[in-house]
């Protein structure tokens, strides 16, 4: 810890730095043209290992708990919600994969700040930092992955059961 504060202003700085880095980063992210994340980019691309999200669905179940995710569009009207799919046509398709590899980018941004956290943390809160960076984070980043691993399947005709896929 570089700074010494009492606990109650480090939980409150803590917590109001969270939510800046957050909206910060949401914000940011939101900004970007949909034309940027219509690249196929090597970090974005899902990968053969991945099965179109089944590797996703074996190791964590994903599908019995993505529900509960709240979605970001609750507190940016502008977001494209990802509850559900807003259609079935090619370009409806297209966009969601899309809107994934937003979301995917601002969970990934979310977790950089963690570090930052030890300057006015003690050295095992700020390792606490990191895991909720972490935990918080990655679930959302999952689950990203394997919707747009069954949008890859349903757009390559690997699925053509596509309103189950999802």
């Amino acid at each position: 810890m570089i700074v010494s504060l009492p606990d109650q202003w480090i939980i409150l700085i803590d917590v109001l730095a969270w939510t800046f880095f957050h909206l910060v980063i949401s914000a940011v992210c939101l900004k970007l043209p949909l034309t940027w994340f219509l690249k196929d980019r090597f970090w974005f691309r899902t990968f053969s290992f991945e099965q179109y999200g089944a590797l996703w669905q074996r190791l964590f179940r994903v599908k019995s708990w993505k529900g509960l995710i709240l979605d970001g569009t609750i507190f940016f009207k502008k977001g494209y919600s990802k509850k559900g799919l807003h259609g079935t046509k090619s370009r409806d398709l297209i966009v969601f994969a899309a809107e994934t590899k937003r979301a995917e980018l601002t969970h990934w941004l979310s977790i950089l700040p963690a570090p930052l956290f030890f300057i006015w943390n003690p050295v095992w809160a700020g390792w606490g930092m990191i895991l909720y960076a972490v935990v918080f984070n990655l679930p959302i980043i999952v689950v990203q992955r394997y919707n747009r691993g069954r949008i890859s399947a349903i757009t390559s005709g690997v699925g053509k059961k596509s309103s189950r896929l999802l």
